[in-house]
């Protein structure tokens, strides 16, 4: 029986995965608590990833989620917080991102989620996402034999660092910047990053990554460039007023 015929017999759902455990180390400023992740600083009147969570809600396709957060560094959610119905905690964190993404992976499993089915995996620190910008990944992906990746074309030009200054151009032709949602089936997934699991996942820096390293083409999906990932100081300001100007639309 082929992919194709299989999936026929049985439907795929699409599930969500939003790694949660890491420390944001980048993201430290006077301004942001230095005891807390940077995924739990409050931005616009609540902790980032709940706006993430809340935008994944809003996507009618996607079954269930799992939220992966350390086991050694378990977050208080605030009473009250609008937390998803369909999605859970798993305190399965890993050292490095692609660690708590395997691990999640693997609860996925263990809780029912069949290989053919799809996984988005997203960044929490990406609070921007929209149900928009998530459907229109799962409408390009659904019938792909591979899956794909919201990303945008490069629009500046790209230069090397010698010493701060710059010491080259490089083309910017047919570059493009990864976001996510990353969208792949969850048996695929996981034996692309199987392989790396002894070295503790090095040379994984996205799921894209690892799919490609094991002989696969994901597509790549015009995304936004407001789907940006929360990283330095300024960030934080930039993505509260996005949030709050589309509270005042």
């Amino acid at each position: 029986m082929t992919q194709h015929e299989s999936d026929r017999v049985q439907p795929s759902f699409c599930y969500a995965l939003v790694p949660c455990a890491g420390v944001g180390s980048r993201a430290g400023s006077p301004q942001v608590d230095q005891f807390q992740a940077k995924q739990f600083q409050n931005v616009a009147g609540q902790p980032m990833v709940m706006h993430t969570l809340q935008a994944l809600a809003g996507v009618a396709r996607i079954r269930q989620g799992w939220v992966v957060e350390s086991p050694n560094n378990l977050f208080a959610w605030p009473e009250g917080a609008a937390w998803p119905d369909r999605f859970s905690r798993s305190a399965c964190g890993g050292a490095t991102r692609a660690h708590s993404v395997f691990n999640g992976l693997q609860v996925m499993r263990s809780q029912g989620v069949q290989d053919h089915d799809w996984v988005l995996v997203h960044d929490a620190a990406r609070c921007l996402v929209t149900p928009e910008m998530v459907d229109t990944l799962i409408d390009r992906c659904m019938g792909d034999t591979v899956g794909g990746v919201l990303a945008l074309p490069v629009p500046d030009t790209l230069k090397v660092a010698s010493d701060h200054r710059a010491a080259a151009t490089v083309d910017r032709a047919d570059k493009w910047l990864a976001q996510t949602p990353q969208m792949f089936r969850l048996g695929a997934l996981m034996a692309a990053m199987a392989p790396f699991e002894a070295s503790g996942f090095a040379g994984i820096t996205d799921e894209s990554s690892a799919m490609e390293m094991a002989g696969h083409l994901p597509l790549l999906v015009p995304g936004s460039a407001h789907n940006f990932k929360v990283t330095y100081p300024p960030d934080f300001a930039l993505a509260a007023a996005l949030l709050q100007s589309r509270v005042i639309k």
